[in-house]
């Protein structure tokens, strides 16, 4: 029987979904955050899922895109990248993605973090026409779990009062214990076997402190600091020689491929990146620098699972390692995000994932790690289902929004607990 496989209708629906208070150099989580769920029907009732960041930006590049996917096919994936579709320049060219903290924003990384949606939705309604796993239309994977990563973060133990949002069991963590307190909360619930801690927050001695405390507790367990940017090339050149014996890399530490060339030409220690290089035409400078060891791909950066794959290919020819960077994300992500990376011959350090932070999804089952793993589904498509009864109070809670949290502000956050706060100037330290 021939399946029709022409696109008769896109859903897009904008969600709030809770987030903890998690600290970073730019501020302080949200309450909530926004994300986007796409679902592209075919003519035969076949629904495939998408999930991409909620911002408006984001949404209004992706209501044109929608309407420009109805009437093709599923299968015609390439074309998707080649709708001329008008990006409102004035939201994003020169903007700092604080949401990403990838760096200054672009029209380009924006248009292709919207398409990454598209494109999984795409493919997961071709793998549930063909009764084929994500990954069979990738090349097939080559493991059959994906190790994962703890994410650390300093943490105030809830939002300011007043301010909406869910109660958390973490706790704080603003200092060494918390963060070692934290780790083994993780490793107890989630099986973890490798850390990482997101720096930029405290000044650096007690990042170091924090490091040196998690080693103490774990013997042997990989891990990572990430300071987003926030340290000089002499401060991070003084982390690494304090901490080299006991990081497995090193994640952006200083901002910009200049500066993070100058570190490494200076240090034995790997740096890793998802700051610097965030697309094609940012690779050939960095690479050809030395700048960094490891590249944090991330699939909405990048533009789907097939350019994750074909970055992949050039770390690989280039000799730089490969890993995974996380976002604010559910569990449609997640999934896209681990049958991608099933797929990935040269993936050598467990992939970051804040989902263990999101006590909501639009899923009927979360997915669940396993000795710090997720098993690779091979049912059609992603594997998950959504659960619409979830997908529809979390837009709810979108509409009902007075607009305060239709785009993340992690500075605007942090002035409802700090109202002098402003957001740093890099480096900050």
């Amino acid at each position: 029987m021939t399946r029709d496989l022409t696109v008769t209708e896109v859903r897009l629906t904008p969600i709030l979904v809770a987030d903890p208070p998690l600290l970073n150099t730019q501020g302080v989580h949200q309450p909530y955050t926004p994300r986007l769920i796409v679902e592209v029907v075919t003519a035969d009732g076949v629904t495939g899922l998408g999930e991409t960041y909620g911002d408006t930006k984001y949404l209004e590049l992706a209501r044109p895109l929608a309407d420009r996917l109805t009437g093709r096919q599923i299968t015609d994936v390439n074309a998707l990248f080649g709708l001329d579709i008008a990006v409102n320049a004035s939201r994003v060219d020169g903007a700092v993605d604080v949401g990403g903290l990838r760096g200054v924003q672009t029209a380009d990384k924006l248009r292709l973090s919207v398409l990454s949606a598209f494109e999984v939705a795409c493919l997961d309604a071709l793998g549930r026409a063909l009764g084929l796993p994500v990954h069979a239309l990738l090349g097939g994977k080559v493991r059959d779990s994906v190790e994962y990563s703890a994410y650390l973060f300093h943490k105030w133990a809830a939002h300011p009062e007043g301010v909406p949002g869910e109660k958390d069991d973490w706790g704080a963590a603003l200092d060494p214990a918390g963060v070692v307190e934290q780790a083994r909360r993780f490793k107890e619930r989630h099986g973890f076997t490798s850390f990482k801690l997101k720096g930029g927050v405290f000044p650096p001695e007690q990042e170091i402190a924090a490091v040196r405390a998690l080693a103490e507790a774990f013997p042997g367990h990989p891990l990572r600091l990430d300071p987003n940017g926030a340290w000089s090339v002499e401060t991070s050149l003084r982390v690494a020689r304090e901490l080299g014996d006991l990081l497995e890399y090193l994640e952006d530490p200083a901002l910009g491929t200049p500066a993070m060339a100058e570190v490494a030409a200076r240090t034995d220690v790997p740096l890793a990146t998802n700051m610097c290089v965030t697309t094609f035409a940012e690779i050939a400078e960095a690479f050809t620098k030395g700048a960094v060891q490891v590249v944090l791909c991330d699939h909405h950066y990048w533009g789907g699972l097939r350019n994750t794959r074909q970055l992949a290919a050039i770390c690989s020819a280039f000799g730089v390692g490969v890993s995974m960077h996380s976002n604010t994300h559910l569990g449609v992500s997640l999934a896209a995000m681990t049958q991608v990376a099933a797929t990935v011959p040269d993936l050598h350090h467990a992939c970051d994932s804040h989902y263990p932070w999101q006590s909501e999804d639009v899923l009927t089952e979360r997915l669940a790690f396993d000795g710090g793993r997720i098993a690779v589904s091979d049912a059609p498509g992603l594997g998950v289902e959504l659960d619409r009864d979830e997908l529809a109070r979390l837009n709810r809670r979108w509409t009902e929004d007075d607009g305060a949290l239709r785009d993340r502000d992690d500075a605007a956050a942090m002035r409802v607990a700090e109202p002098d706060w402003v957001t740093p100037t890099m480096p900050r330290w």
